[in-house]
């Protein structure tokens, strides 16, 4: 069992308060976010001029920080998401300056704000209530909700015009599942054919590509927008009148769009290089760009593409600041001197950042089949691609390691600070991170290796990558491999242990996929189109490929002590994901308790941000790492 002082670290990681989606109030004097300072997570607003930082919840917000906010057009309200237990079937609410809070949008299915009208009378929803994810008008006066978009495929973000007249986002009418355009309709509805929205598809993209709009300029008309068909995501000013677009920077970077400045004349990005985030600031004027100055790690704006405000006025912007070593922090950048302000400092408890374990970045070649196979199911070699990953020294000698694949699988590791790294770093555990083919930042190209090869060459890349770790570093104990993930990184870790199971010693499996076919039926709509469907087809197509990359269909290849971690309101990744490989691995005599272990998290969803929740995941997970590896 774990020792008392190991308890006391690990309580101590997960007691540090977080910080999560800023976004500024309607005026520029204020900045709403959720913060667990008091223990559990709240609603903080805090006042730029004075500093002052003042709590408006109390205890009606989620416990889990998911889902971001919004300020309601008056500055005197904010808009949260309420579920129930972490199941992400979303209702909105708003907490108002006095504390008072209320209902706003109660229906069906999942509902999130997409954007809130200037007027202060209209809020723009996405919402699953009659399946996919369409977008809604709800008018604040009469309450009532219209319909808006009725696509068979998801609709990602609304953004309204200034004149609340229009209003832009991005879905796919094609047959190709990896498109996505961006339209522009009417938010009130004239006809009853189509999308009943008078849709105007403005072409952004060759079609193929994905292309998503981010903000109105402040004139409305101009459309800041995202696209990658030249393969690194690109920013464009898109002429609504002119119907044309300008695109901006040299395309040596994946960027993002994120929002235009007060002005209009400059627009705000991220982009990605390596395993950092920067922001860029392009001038409209000349086209040039600069990125701004923060450290060497990841820097955002905190928000959902087209949600949320991080512009305070002309030269000031809010920025979430965060490294491998310094956890994450609030800050104004002023654009104009390039001086940063500190507006909430990190937590740090009794740790100092020295205390946690830092990042080394490195790449590898990988042809996605690794030398060592045992796997049921077999490939001929892939392309070989550049990959990067992370490895963080725990400074234990020998010292385990665990393999920690990110999820997604459209996501990707990077240079800024990972509490249950940490929590593994202080058990003695060095942790390697893999952005494996289909990761993001690196383009079209690299995530689209992963279409229709799901469990094949990106697992593939994870096991070179440990063999690489191993060989370059004699301190690592090849004996004591552990492979742990949660969502696409359980599905990673379920993979791993019956696709090479002489390679891994214990692994654990959290909120992790299995099965396919009872995924593409059981997920949320929008996750089923975008995410199942983009990658692998429908089930009636390939059946095969649902069939051989599910990790049950190999249970049988189980060698190592497996412990199986799911959260029973999980709507993403069901939680009979987890009950179907437990009930294979009983129909096939493994032991409960001896051969693999099995949880389930009440009150619990797709992972918690609140610092119960985390406390107990660390603390099973400590449990385990000791008494089985």
């Amino acid at each position: 069992m774990a020792s008392a002082d190991e308890h006391d670290v690990i309580e101590a990681l997960a007691r540090l308060p977080t910080i999560a989606h800023p976004t500024v109030s309607p005026d520029g004097s204020e900045v709403a976010f959720y913060y667990d300072i008091s223990g559990r997570n709240e609603l903080h607003v805090l006042d730029l001029d004075s500093g002052e930082l003042t709590q408006w919840s109390d205890g009606e917000v989620p416990r889990n920080a998911r889902w971001y906010l919004e300020w309601g057009a008056d500055g005197d309200r904010v808009y949260f998401h309420m579920d129930e237990g972490g199941n992400e079937q979303n209702d909105v609410y708003a907490v108002h300056r006095d504390g008072t809070v209320d209902p706003v949008v109660e229906m069906d299915g999942q509902v999130t704000v997409r954007d809130v009208g200037d007027d202060g009378e209209t809020l723009l929803l996405g919402s699953s209530r009659d399946g996919q994810m369409n977008v809604y008008r709800h008018d604040l006066p009469s309450g009532e909700t219209t319909k808006v978009t009725d696509y068979e495929r998801a609709v990602w973000t609304a953004v309204l015009s200034p004149d609340g007249d229009r209003f832009a986002y991005a879905t796919n009418e094609t047959d190709d599942y990896d498109n996505r355009d961006v339209y522009v309709a009417s938010v009130e509805p004239r006809s009853t054919e189509g999308d009943g929205s008078n849709a105007r598809n403005l072409h952004v993209g060759d079609v193929g590509a994905e292309a998503t709009p981010a903000d109105w300029s402040p004139d409305g008309d101009r459309l800041l927008v995202g696209d990658n068909s030249t393969d690194l995501g690109r920013i464009g000013v898109y002429d609504v009148a002119a119907d044309a677009v300008r695109w901006l920077g040299d395309d040596d970077y994946e960027e993002t769009p994120v929002a235009f400045l007060p002005g209009g004349d400059r627009v705000v990005g991220t982009r990605d290089r390596d395993a950092v985030a920067v922001p860029v600031v392009y001038d409209l004027d000349s086209g040039r760009g600069r990125e701004l100055d923060v450290p060497e790690g990841v820097s955002t704006f905190g928000r959902y593409p087209g949600v949320g405000d991080q512009v305070v006025d002309d030269d000031r912007i809010v920025l979430m600041q965060t490294t491998p070593t310094r956890r994450p922090e609030l800050r104004a950048y002023d654009l104009a001197t390039d001086e940063t302000e500190t507006l909430v400092a990190a937590e740090y408890g009794p740790f100092d950042p020295e205390d946690f374990a830092d990042a080394e970045y490195f790449t590898f070649e990988s042809d996605g089949v690794p030398e060592t196979r045992q796997a049921a199911v077999d490939h001929d070699p892939y392309d070989e691609l550049e990959i990067g990953a992370l490895l963080y020294d725990s400074g234990e000698r020998p010292s385990p390691l665990v393999v920690n694949p990110h999820g997604g699988p459209r996501g990707r590791d990077t240079k800024s600070f990972d509490l249950y790294t940490q929590v593994l770093a202080a058990l003695g555990f060095s942790v390697l991170q893999v952005n494996y083919r289909g990761s993001t930042g690196r383009g079209r190209e690299f995530v689209e290796e992963l279409i229709e090869d799901w469990g094949g060459a990106e697992q593939g890349d994870v096991v070179i990558a440990t063999e690489h770790v191993l060989d370059e570093y004699d301190w690592l104990d090849d004996g004591r491999v552990v492979v742990f993930g949660g969502s696409y990184g359980g599905f990673s870790a379920y993979w791993q242990l019956v696709q090479y199971p002489d390679r891994y010693d214990a692994g654990v499996a959290w909120i992790g996929l299995t099965d396919h076919e009872d995924m593409y039926e059981n997920t949320m709509p929008h996750f089923r189109t975008e995410l199942m469907e983009k990658y692998m087809g429908r089930p009636e197509e390939n059946p095969d490929l649902y069939e051989e990359r599910s990790p049950v269909t190999h249970a049988e290849n189980l060698d190592a002590p497996l412990f199986v971690v799911h959260g029973v309101n999980d709507r993403r990744v069901p939680v009979s994901q987890a009950r179907i490989f437990r009930e294979r691995l009983a129909e096939l005599g493994y032991e409960e308790g001896v051969d693999f272990e099995y949880e389930e998290l009440g009150e619990e969803g797709h992972a918690s941000s609140d610092q119960e929740q985390k406390l107990r995941m660390f603390r099973m997970l400590t449990d385990f790492l000791d008494r089985r590896v």
